[in-house]
């Protein structure tokens, strides 16, 4: 059986080659949007949408379940920011061409105001295989790499085997729930991915680990529709590797055995039932994902997004402890105003929306974490307050008897003691 997607890089060839970061020499200068003449006097509206990974969401935990949410989401806001946990599902995924596909660790780093994301048209996409893969499998996997060639036009350019099985382990963290594992060769990755990079010079990174097929109980559940994805906590650990040493997009593609028929199989996993992959959607992702840029060693391009452009973030109720979402909600963005000839600094932080029908095994809620939030049943009632938040209309303002009357500077409650108008307006929105 033939497979045509270039020559296998012996990984170990250039092991000692110096490894060179590159970028293409013209940069790309796109917007997230298309132009909206009623638009035309506002900057773009920016949302940020997490779901962690490897936490048992309701919605979100299983094979891209929360991909209708951000199918929903984009068409409300200008621009969607979201990661491979949101946005995959397996052998399925959906283009949405307001939408930025960004790993987490790099969601984090741009949340924390140190990377910038520059959207681009196309990147060269490089695929590591792990070693551990057998023959028949490794096809399978070039075929469909060949297949999103061919069909989709995707810029995959070149692949590489590991010098040595990665040696996947997975388990679920007994303390907090959520799913985790590592990989016993993690250098042997990170020459894989130097060898792409210099030889070919991509501009993002799809790797496929052999991950081991045992009848575990997490997954018997996870088909089900219970439980957590015990991959995803070391997929998350995988790619975060790679763009924490690179600083270019990459997800994760486990390998595995096609699992025994489950008539009984759940809707919300069902994407990962369809073939021997779960490639196309992360070749389709990085297709287009945006590159990121340490703000620490260069300069901003034209059209780049910063942290301080997000206007709203959405997020499950009980899953705000995350570098990213803790970031978000404890940033501030600095709008200076000169009034009567004096300086007035203006704290503005993004608008962070959390939603209660999508719990997870953790607890790190807005009030746990003293993080102000507007908390929300559903993502029905999510987009509701977004739209309104991007209309610039009060969300409060469409809900029955929640607008107060306007007070004056001050209040004199009945205990006599005068409260800031501050208070008071906070008052009248609860």
């Amino acid at each position: 059986m033939a497979v045509h997607l270039g020559r296998p890089i012996p990984s170990s060839t250039l092991q000692n080659q110096v490894f060179t970061k590159t970028r293409p020499f013209t940069r790309h200068t796109i917007s997230c949007s298309s132009f909206s003449p009623s638009a035309k006097f506002k900057r773009d509206y920016t949302s940020v949408m997490i779901v962690p990974t490897g936490v048992g969401a309701s919605i979100g935990g299983f094979a891209g379940d929360a991909l209708p949410v951000a199918r929903a989401l984009s068409s409300v806001v200008d621009c969607l920011i979201s990661h491979p946990n949101v946005l995959n599902a397996a052998m399925l995924y959906w283009p949405m061409p307001n939408t930025l596909y960004v790993e987490g660790y790099a969601l984090d780093r741009f949340a924390e105001g140190l990377w910038a994301l520059q959207p681009v048209h196309q990147n060269r996409v490089g695929l590591v295989l792990d070693a551990g893969i057998e023959e028949e499998l490794r096809i399978r996997h070039l075929q469909v790499a060949e297949a999103a060639r061919a069909s989709l036009g995707l810029p995959v350019v070149e692949y590489v085997v590991t010098d040595m099985p990665l040696e996947v382990e997975m388990w679920a963290d007994p303390k907090s729930g959520q799913s985790t594992g590592r990989i016993k060769h993690p250098d042997s990755l990170l020459r894989a991915v130097r060898n792409l990079v210099n030889r070919s010079q991509v501009d993002a990174i799809a790797v496929v680990g052999r991950f081991p097929d045992e009848d575990l109980q997490e997954t018997d559940d996870y088909r089900l529709g219970m439980g957590i994805d015990i991959l995803a906590g070391v997929e998350a650990i995988i790619s975060h590797l790679v763009v924490r040493e690179f600083c270019i997009p990459c997800a994760h593609a486990p390998a595995l055995l096609p699992p025994p028929l489950c008539p009984s199989l759940s809707p919300k996993s069902a994407a990962e039932e369809l073939g021997y992959t779960f490639l196309p959607c992360v070749l389709a992702g990085l297709s287009n994902a945006p590159q990121y840029l340490d703000l620490k060693s260069e300069s901003l391009e034209r059209g780049c997004i910063l942290s301080s452009d997000v206007d709203s973030v959405i997020l499950p109720i009980d899953a705000c402890g995350g570098d990213g979402a803790l970031a978000f909600a404890r940033s501030e963005r600095k709008k200076i105003q000169l009034i009567d000839f004096t300086v007035i600094v203006i704290l503005l932080q993004p608008l962070i929306i959390a939603v209660e029908e999508n719990e997870t095994v953790l607890d790190d809620t807005p009030d746990n974490l003293g993080i102000e939030a507007v908390k929300v049943s559903n993502y029905w009632e999510a987009i509701g307050v977004i739209a309104s938040h991007k209309a610039g209309v009060n969300p409060h303002s469409l809900r029955r008897n929640r607008i107060k009357n306007l007070q004056g500077p001050f209040l004199m409650p009945a205990n006599g003691h005068a409260v800031s108008s501050a208070k008071a307006i906070s008052w009248m929105e609860k």
